[in-house]
């Protein structure tokens, strides 16, 4: 009688590991200012959660990395964006395109572009109780703006209709490490990414460093009044998404990402 193999199974990966699927229960909502004319921010279900960052710092990745999790654990998920807005995503990659637009006038662009997808997509899709996983939400736009010389007290008004997010993800990586990431992607930098617009230097690859450490030192500063996650988003892959898991996991339960 032949004995039984002796060789062990291999431990699980994380991926493989089951997974308790959350029920949502309903959260406290509010807008950040005056908000949508007649939504009632307690009647939203669902959950926002907003993974901000560069170009260049993996959003992409690791959003479409939560979808597949989200969604293997019985969640349905919708996905927003800048620019994906159906009223004027193409006429504002056309001005952008042209730079012939007053930043105040590119401001207001973005806004438009921001507000169409909150009341067309963000809110029903919360009242359905689906899980909105935002790709940047108005802290970038205002970021931007800010660093340009917008008015601060202006931006906020200008973006007093948005809603709150369930927990925010910001990921930090270094100026030299979004130069590599977006040269092996694209093969070069992005005009407005590199700050070109504001005359910080003739040189692409010096303007983006500058533009870009005072993008980081303005969401630091917004950090402060709007409570971000900081993630660092210079390690691997799988390392940044087992963070966002975590924190998006205690949200799903009602507790505050940093408690995960």
């Amino acid at each position: 009688m032949r004995r039984p193999s002796r060789h062990r199974v291999p431990p699980p990966t994380a991926d493989q590991l089951p997974v308790d699927v959350v029920v949502l229960k309903p959260s406290a909502k509010r807008f950040y200012g005056q908000g949508v004319p007649g939504v009632r921010a307690e009647e939203l279900g669902g959950r926002l959660i907003v993974i901000e960052g560069a170009d260049g710092s993996g959003r992409s990745t690791q959003i479409a990395r939560l979808v597949d999790w989200l969604e293997g654990t019985g969640h349905a998920t919708t996905q927003v964006g800048l620019k994906r807005s159906n009223l004027v995503s193409e006429e504002l990659d056309e001005a952008k395109h042209r730079n012939t637009l007053s930043r105040t006038t590119i401001s207001l662009f973005y806004a438009t572009d921001f507000a169409d997808q909150l009341d067309n997509v963000i809110l029903p899709s919360l009242r359905a109780g689906y899980i909105v996983l935002a790709d940047r939400y108005i802290y970038t736009l205002m970021a931007r703006d800010l660093v340009r010389g917008i008015d601060p007290g202006w931006l906020r008004k200008l973006y007093g209709m948005a809603l709150v997010p369930d927990a925010v993800f910001y990921l930090q990586v270094s100026p030299e490490n979004l130069i590599e990431r977006n040269f092996a992607k694209d093969f070069t930098l992005d005009y407005w990414e590199s700050g070109m617009d504001l005359g910080i230097s003739c040189d692409m690859f010096d303007s983006f460093i500058e533009y870009q450490k005072r993008i980081v030192a303005t969401f630091r500063q917004l950090q402060s009044e709007f409570g971000f996650t900081m993630v660092n988003g210079d390690r691997h892959v799988d390392e940044v998404q087992a963070e966002l898991r975590a924190g998006i996991s205690a949200v799903l339960k009602g507790t505050s990402p940093r408690q995960a």
